[in-house]
């Protein structure tokens, strides 16, 4: 039998986490400051949200196996390891996926439950079975499962009121998304030439990959001003994102101007993480801060 350990290991805890937090942080900005949302509901979306994301996860695994052999990257997951069975992880995932709908029915609400069924599906299934292999824009159509956590978190407390404002929020996640995993891609290149992955580096050259990150990153910019200018965050979150927005770009320009240094795609990338982080973050800080005063 597995080890819990081993079986958390297919379900990319630290995509999980940056997952749920667009999601709380969806789950707070639906309700007016300075009143907070329901605080069974919130656990009771973050544990369904989380669950159903972490069972996209273990689809991925069980689907990326062979490639996940042969890449340095990912050859030390439990499945490539032989620490979990295909059978023992795809009975993980269909539990997982259960109980996280399951409870998002129960507790939360239906449309919350549908929905993240629907991202499930893209990301486990359109995305990890058929996208990744069949185009370079893979990443970018495949985007929107990975964009969907603000709306779920939305959703989940305000059903459909306002759900414009938490498409904004997937925007910015969208658009986020391919600058984000282009610069890992022009990083492990090599590895995806060796495992037939149709990555944007691989089919249209690194030259051409870094020009898109460099104008995904600008729009990602813009995008980033809209909370601002619909009204939804204030000063605290503009500046926020201006100065998280010029960061990534001077990353981006550096990946363009230096072509043959992939180290700054890999400090990219990792940076990028913590941009996301912190721009909800500020949404958040920037929606309750006047009351905190």
């Amino acid at each position: 039998m597995p080890s819990l350990s081993d079986l958390l290991g297919l379900c990319k805890l630290k995509v999980v986490a940056l997952i749920l937090l667009t999601a709380v942080v969806g789950m707070f900005l639906a309700v007016p400051a300075p009143y907070l949302p329901d605080a069974m509901l919130v656990l009771a979306a973050s544990a369904g949200i989380s669950m159903a994301s972490a069972s996209a996860a273990v689809f991925n695994h069980i689907v990326d196996e062979q490639i996940d052999i042969q890449m340095s990257r990912t050859d030390q997951r439990p499945l490539p390891q032989g620490k979990v069975s295909r059978n023992q992880a795809l009975v993980w995932g269909v539990f997982l996926g259960v109980v996280g709908l399951g409870i998002l029915q129960l507790f939360v609400n239906t449309i919350t439950m549908v929905l993240t069924f629907v991202s499930l599906i893209g990301y486990a299934v359109i995305y990890t079975m058929y996208l990744k292999r069949a185009t370079p824009q893979n990443i970018v159509i495949g985007g929107a499962a990975g964009a969907a956590p603000p709306i779920l978190g939305w959703t989940s407390i305000s059903g459909t009121q306002g759900i414009e404002y938490a498409l904004l929020l997937f925007l910015i996640v969208f658009i986020w998304t391919p600058p984000h995993f282009w610069a890992l891609a022009i990083y492990r290149v090599e590895e995806y030439k060796k495992v037939d992955v149709p990555m944007l580096p691989v089919t249209h050259g690194l030259a051409y990959t870094r020009m898109q990150i460099l104008l995904y990153t600008v729009l990602l910019l813009l995008v980033t001003l809209l909370p601002y200018l619909a009204g939804m965050s204030g000063l605290i979150y503009l500046v926020s994102a201006l100065i998280l927005g010029l960061i990534f770009l001077a990353y981006s320009i550096k990946i363009y101007k230096n072509p043959d240094d992939n180290t700054i795609a890999w400090r990219t990338f990792m940076f990028s993480v913590n941009y996301l982080m912190l721009l909800f973050v500020a949404l958040l800080v920037d929606h309750y801060w006047l009351f905190t005063l």
